[in-house]
């Protein structure tokens, strides 16, 4: 008897045959829009629109944390931050609020709120002034990278430093000028008053439009917050307004400098390389634009650092850039203050404008006059040195001048 052959295994597979042809054929493709992914013009469109949204959820939050505080402290605002009624104590928790959050502009943000709920001006304006200092260490950290090549860390080092230098030197010049005549204050008051006073006119009009209509787009979600929280006793439901508000501010503005970055870094790096070279007032209006468009001083230096690292750049030419970068971020209190209006829209305006005025004034006084302008240089070049020799100086700077100290301050004074 024939034994047949066995039959072959059947291959299971998605490949059909064509019988005319024999010859195995690819299973049909899957719809292209299924896995396709977005258009760089599409995923642009998007990341604009998430920082569109970002600022409506920034400018709420700053709302919530005025509204939380005048909850929580009522008419007791000044003795609640009677902590913070020596200006050096103020001082101080500017300085470790911004090195803990890596970010002076939620700093300034979270105290226009405050101040806009009842916190005294005076209280603010040295809180606001260490916010400055604070957001240097976000450069200074990332010279540490460069630690093991001694010449590119001396170069790079001198370039964070000579921002900590300035800053440090702004703070020596104009704090006792604040504590003896309440100068910026003053000025911010004035200014102020221009802007959304009755004599302002047509300028008032357009600001008292602006306003109403931030007011209103930004009321159902800050109420929203509010009823939220509102099953807690008065005092508590301030509180947690208030905590709820800044960790919306945290997020969305860690958020906006992410995709502000994917949209502009690169156009922000191509402004800064244009500018080098074309005089002093080029490089400071060309660090603020960048850190407009970035929305992060320490991105606009951190992007110098490296540069200065590889000799790409000199200090005295990155030097103007810091400055600019330190004018260019205070746009984000200007913003800020548009969460309110009438009174408290006035008092909220102040407090963004003493952040201008300090940043404008102090480059204006150390970068104009020749004698002053080489210190933050002199500091920066004699603190480099010494790093580049010994590292833990380095160290040592960074753990004194932003933890060390102000800690202690704040709980000695």
């Amino acid at each position: 008897m024939a034994v047949l052959p066995a039959p072959e295994k059947v291959q299971t597979s998605h490949a059909t045959t064509d019988p005319g042809v024999g010859h195995t054929q690819s299973p049909a493709p899957v719809p292209a829009r299924l896995g396709r992914k977005l258009s760089p013009r599409a995923h642009a469109i998007l990341n604009w629109l998430t920082v569109a949204v970002c600022v409506y959820v920034l400018i709420t939050a700053v709302s919530v944390i005025g509204s939380g505080f005048s909850l929580a402290a009522g008419d007791r605002a000044a003795e609640l931050f009677e902590f913070a009624a020596n200006p050096l104590v103020g001082l101080m928790v500017g300085i470790v609020a911004t090195a803990l959050t890596q970010s002076s502009s939620t700093t300034t943000s979270v105290t226009i709120g405050l101040v806009a709920g009842g916190l005294p001006l005076g209280v603010a304006v040295p809180i606001i002034l260490g916010a400055n200092i604070g957001t240097t260490l976000t450069n200074t950290l990332v010279s540490m990278g460069m630690v093991r090549d001694k010449e590119q860390f001396r170069r790079g080092f001198a370039a964070a430093t000579v921002h900590d230098f300035f800053n440090l030197l702004a703070v020596v010049i104009f704090l006792p000028l604040e504590i003896a005549f309440s100068l910026l204050e003053r000025l911010a008051s004035a200014a102020a008053g221009m802007l959304s006073g009755a004599e302002a006119g047509l300028l008032n009009s357009v600001f008292d439009g602006i306003e109403t209509v931030v007011k209103g787009a930004t009321t159902p979600l800050a109420d929203f917050i509010a009823y939220s929280l509102s099953w807690l006793p008065g005092l508590w439901a301030g509180v947690a307004m208030i905590v709820v508000a800044i960790a919306l501010i945290l997020a969305v503005i860690n958020l906006i400098g992410r995709k502000l970055k994917a949209l502009l870094v690169g156009r922000a790096q191509r402004v800064l390389n244009s500018a080098v070279g074309r005089g002093p007032i080029t490089s400071i209006g060309s660090g603020a634009m960048v850190t407009v468009m970035v929305q992060s001083s320490s991105t606009t230096t951190a992007l110098m650092v490296p540069l200065a690292g590889s000799g790409t750049l000199t200090l005295r030419q990155i030097y103007p850039f810091t400055l600019g970068a330190n004018i260019g971020t205070t746009i984000t209190g200007l913003v800020a203050a548009f969460a309110f209006d009438g009174p408290m829209g006035t008092i909220a305006l102040t407090a963004a404008l003493v952040h201008l005025f300090f940043n404008v004034f102090g480059t204006a006084v150390i970068y104009g006059i020749p004698g002053i302008r080489k210190l933050p240089l002199k500091g920066a070049q004699w603190l480099s040195n010494l790093a580049a020799e010994r590292k833990v100086a380095a160290f040592a700077w960074v753990l004194a001048v932003f933890i060390g100290l102000p800690l202690a301050l704040i709980f000695l004074l």
